[in-house]
């Protein structure tokens, strides 16, 4: 069994309390939507979606979440094993500004301030455009507690994708448990 090393297991316990844990915004933000695109509404109770990783890129943390559907897919292979993730699979992932924790014994990063939460739909009718997947950015400010949408059309994250279309447009891995 590997291990997990211990900055990763605090970022995940962290990452999962804070979802545990969240208050009720001023903002519904299930009314926001990507013009012309996808609404949050599509992804309501993401928050207790499973994990599917974690990734820390310069001053940003995140955790990614996948329904049932998403999680079912990579367990039972995808998309290693040749076959694209099935329509209906989704995904959310939320970023939040990292801080130095003031409490673990050793320096680690932990999540602080939420940045934007970025989600992707796998849906072969409605985005056979865009690799069968559509997607949507929704960016948080603190000082309004509200969403503001990115971009225009649910074909808006396509293109950086398009790297990684050999994994079914999808970048994030499954790690072992």
């Amino acid at each position: 069994m590997t291990r997990l090393p211990p900055w990763l297991m605090v970022i995940i316990a962290v990452a999962l309390a804070i979802l545990g844990g969240r208050a009720i915004s001023a903002q519904d933000k299930y009314t926001v939507q990507v013009p012309n695109g996808l609404a949050f509404s599509e992804f309501k109770g993401y928050e207790d979606w499973k994990v599917i990783s974690v990734s820390h890129s310069g001053d940003v943390l995140a955790v990614i979440l996948g329904n049932p559907e998403m999680i079912a897919a990579y367990q039972a292979g995808v998309p290693g094993n040749g076959k694209p993730f099935p329509d209906g699979a989704k995904m959310a992932k939320i970023h939040w500004n990292a801080k130095k924790s003031a409490e673990a014994p050793a320096p680690t990063a932990v999540p602080d301030s939420l940045h934007d939460v970025d989600v992707m739909v796998r849906d072969s009718k409605r985005f056979a455009d865009s690799g069968n997947w559509g997607y949507g950015q929704f960016n948080y400010d603190s000082a309004s507690d509200s969403f503001t949408p990115q971009g225009d059309g649910a074909a808006c994250g396509f293109s950086c994708h398009t790297i990684v279309k050999a994994k079914d447009y999808v970048f994030t891995a499954y790690p072992k448990r």
